[in-house]
C-alpha cells in the first residue's frame, strides 16, 4: 500500500481500524505512552507472553514507539512524525491534541495532504461532544441495548464490542475514501467519527423501522422482528437456528418437518402472515423439532436448501472445518509468545504472512528513523 499512518489511539476503535490498514499494507507507527502503553495491555486475564489476549485482537503488523507526550520533546517528535504520515488517527478527549499543537490545523499547516481522523465517544460538536465514550455506554445510548435481550428480561449488551468494531470499518473506509480523493486534490481531509453516530448508524431495519412507524423497537431474544420462523429452536438434544428468509423456504420446510400443508395454510402461507400469527405457528413448530436431534435436522434442512445451523461454542468455533477451510485462523511467531494464534483478517484470511502485535516499544524506533531519513 505504501502508505504512513502514525496511530495515536487506544482500546479498540482506533487500533482495529490501524490494524485493517497494516494488514493491507501500510505501515503503521503506534505511538504508545511510557511505562504502560495501550490501555488493553492490561485488560486480562488471560494473557499470553505477557501480552493480553485484548490487546493482541488489535494491533497485529505494527510498530510500537514510546512517546512522552508531557514532554516538549516528545510532542516535537510527534510533530515531525505527522510531517511524513499519510494518515493520523487519534482518540483523546476532544481538544486534547490541539492543545498540544497536534490538531489538525496545525499539522496540515506542514503537511497538506494529511488526512486526520478523530474517534471520541460523541465526536467534536454537540452538548456531549466533552463526555467520555466507552462502547457498553454507546450501545445503551444509541438504542442497540432496548432491542437486545429476551422480551421479559432487561436491556443486555453485545458480547462483543460492536460499536467499537463498527468505529472502526467506518473509519477504514473513510481514510481509504479520503486517500483516493487526495490523489485528485493532493489535499487531505479532517475525519470526524463518533461512537454514537456509527452505533446509531448501524441500527439499519430496526432504526429505519422506528422512523418509518414511530414505533418502539422491542426485544425479540433470539427471534426476528419482521421474519418467522428465524430463531434459535430446541432440538431433542441441543439448541439450533432455523432461518427461513422467503416463502419458497417456507414450503420447504414445511416438507421437509412432513407438514406440507402448513405452505398452503391461509395463516402462515406468506411471512406477514407468519408474523402476524407467530404465537399460533411457533408452539407447533417447537414441539416437532424437539422430537429429533439437532444432527438429524440439520442434515435434513441442508438437504432441502433450507437454511440452518448450530449454536456453537468458542471452542467449537475454531475446530468448524469451514472456519479452518477459510483460512480464518492465522499463526505468527511472537517474540514473547512464541506461536501464537489469532484470528484472521477477513479479507487476507491468512493469505499473507502477518507480523505479530509488537511488544511495547518493539520496531518503533527503526520505522520512526526511516520516516524521518535519519537511517
Amino acid at each position: 500500500m505504501g502508505l504512513r499512518v502514525l496511530d495515536f489511539s487506544r482500546v479498540l476503535a482506533g487500533p482495529f481500524c490501524t490494524q485493517l490498514l497494516a494488514d493491507l499494507g501500510a505501515e503503521v507507527l503506534k505511538i504508545e505512552r511510557p511505562e504502560t502503553g495501550d490501555d488493553t495491555r492490561a485488560w486480562g486475564p488471560p494473557f499470553v507472553g505477557g501480552e493480553s489476549a485484548y490487546y493482541l485482537c488489535a494491533n497485529r503488523g505494527k510498530g510500537s514507539l514510546v512517546l512522552d507526550l508531557s514532554t516538549e520533546a516528545g510532542l516535537e517528535q510527534a510533530r515531525q512524525l505527522a510531517a511524513q504520515a499519510d494518515v493520523l488517527i487519534e482518540n483523546f478527549r476532544v481538544g486534547w491534541m490541539t492543545e498540544r499543537g497536534l490538531g489538525y490545523e496545525a499539522l496540515r499547516a506542514a503537511n497538506p495532504g494529511l488526512v486526520y481522523c478523530s474517534i471520541t465517544g460523541y465526536g467534536q460538536t454537540g452538548p456531549d461532544a466533552g463526555l467520555p465514550g466507552y462502547d457498553f455506554l454507546t450501545q445503551g445510548r444509541s438504542g442497540l441495548m432496548s432491542i437486545t435481550g429476551e422480551p421479559d428480561g432487561p436491556p443486555l449488551k453485545v458480547g462483543v464490542a460492536v460499536s467499537d468494531l463498527i468505529t472502526g470499518l467506518y473509519a477504514a473506509t473513510g481514510l481509504l475514501a479520503a486517500l483516493r480523493q487526495r490523489e485528485h486534490s493532493g489535499l487531505g481531509a479532517y475525519l470526524d467519527l463518533a461512537l454514537l453516530d456509527c452505533q446509531v448508524a448501524a441500527l439499519a431495519n430496526v432504526g429505519a423501522a422506528h422512523l418509518v412507524s414511530g414505533a418502539e423497537g422491542q426485544r425479540y431474544g433470539n427471534a426476528h422482528p419482521s421474519i418467522v420462523p428465524y430463531e434459535v429452536f430446541e432440538a431433542a438434544d441441543g439448541p439450533f437456528i432455523l432461518a427461513v428468509g422467503n416463502d419458497e423456504q417456507w414450503r420447504r420446510c414445511c416438507r421437509t418437518l412432513g407438514r406440507a400443508e402448513w405452505a398452503t395454510d391461509p395463516r402462515f402461507t406468506s411471512n406477514p402472515m407468519r408474523v402476524e400469527r407467530r404465537e399460533e405457528l411457533l408452539p407447533l413448530l417447537r414441539a416437532i423439532l424437539r422430537e429429533r436431534p439437532r444432527a438429524e435436522w440439520l442434515t435434513a434442512f441442508r438437504a432441502a436448501s433450507v437454511p440452518a445451523g448450530p449454536v456453537q461454542s468458542l471452542g467449537e468455533v475454531f475446530q468448524d472445518p469451514q472456519v479452518l477451510a477459510r483460512v480464518m485462523v492465522q499463526q505468527v511467531l511472537h517474540p514473547t509468545a512464541d506461536s501464537l494464534r489469532l484470528v484472521a483478517n477477513p479479507l487476507l484470511r491468512g493469505e499473507t504472512p502477518a507480523a505479530p502485535p509488537p511488544c511495547h516499544g518493539e520496531g518503533g524506533v527503526e520505522l520512526a528513523r526511516r520516516w524521518l531519513g535519519s537511517e
